[in-house]
């Protein structure tokens, strides 16, 4: 791991508590959160595999399955260059240049970069809100990464489907008030979805994320997983949550 990187300004380095991993971070931008802690968790790839990650923002995803899974080659696509940048050193802090890629541009274009039918298994925590939905944070960045301003969810599926090899998985966490846009969406462009489970804050409140795994060219069959539950107190874990981060 190198140990004479140089930190920018309100840069911070964060523990991802799993084989010494570190991450960099900037509260300016947009952290990540629990929802890319529990896709890393949910995506599977096999060894030799090669991945891709769109939206990757500050690489944590990419960083994180590449200490549980034995898949050849990650690549991070990030259409922020000052993420893309934060997410290129973090994989430089934790030595993992042989791994890990980051590639800063747009994913409407990716297909043209990478090559159609590129990658084994595809990764995507995108912008959970349409542009009219919600608030829009002033800070810029951090609207990007929230609402639907520079992709929409059309544009990531049809990338997803295009990067991925025939019989490719295809994993995502969204909300769930999305899910019948994000079905539609899959198999328009023909990644049948697979297997879901619904994330709740408590046992006796709504869920509020998803996610979903698909296959491109699958045949139909969906799978419910049980319920993940996140908290079992306030601001106390399930054990559950507590096993996915000590093994995320």
């Amino acid at each position: 791991m190198k140990t004479d990187l140089i930190l920018k300004e309100n840069e911070r380095i964060d523990d991802l508590q799993i084989r010494g991993l570190k991450i960099i971070q900037n509260p300016d931008l947009f952290c990540f959160g629990i929802d890319a802690v529990l896709l890393s968790y949910y995506a599977r790839a096999a060894k030799g595999d090669k991945v891709m990650d769109l939206c990757c923002g500050n690489g944590a995803i990419p960083i994180l399955m590449s200490a549980k899974t034995g898949a050849k080659s990650f690549t991070g696509l990030e259409i922020q260059e000052e993420s893309a940048d934060l997410a290129r050193r973090s994989v430089e802090l934790n030595g993992l240049d042989d791994r890990i890629s980051i590639v800063q541009g747009d994913l409407k274009d990716a297909i043209d970069m990478f090559g159609g039918s590129s990658f084994d298994v595809l990764t995507v925590n995108p912008p959970y809100m349409t542009e009219h939905h919600g608030l829009v944070n002033p800070h810029e960045a951090k609207a990007i990464a929230r609402h639907e301003l520079l992709c929409s969810l059309e544009d990531v599926i049809a990338a997803s489907s295009g990067l991925l090899k025939p019989q490719g998985l295809f994993f995502m966490v969204h909300r769930p008030h999305r899910l019948v846009d994000v079905f539609v969406l899959m198999r328009h462009y023909g990644i049948e979805p697979k297997r879901i489970r619904m994330v709740h804050p408590y046992a006796d409140k709504e869920p509020n994320m998803v996610l979903i795994e698909g296959a491109r060219g699958g045949r139909p069959n969906l799978v419910t997983d049980p319920p993940l539950v996140v908290y079992k107190d306030k601001n106390v874990y399930t054990d559950e949550i507590y096993s996915i981060y000590s093994n995320a």
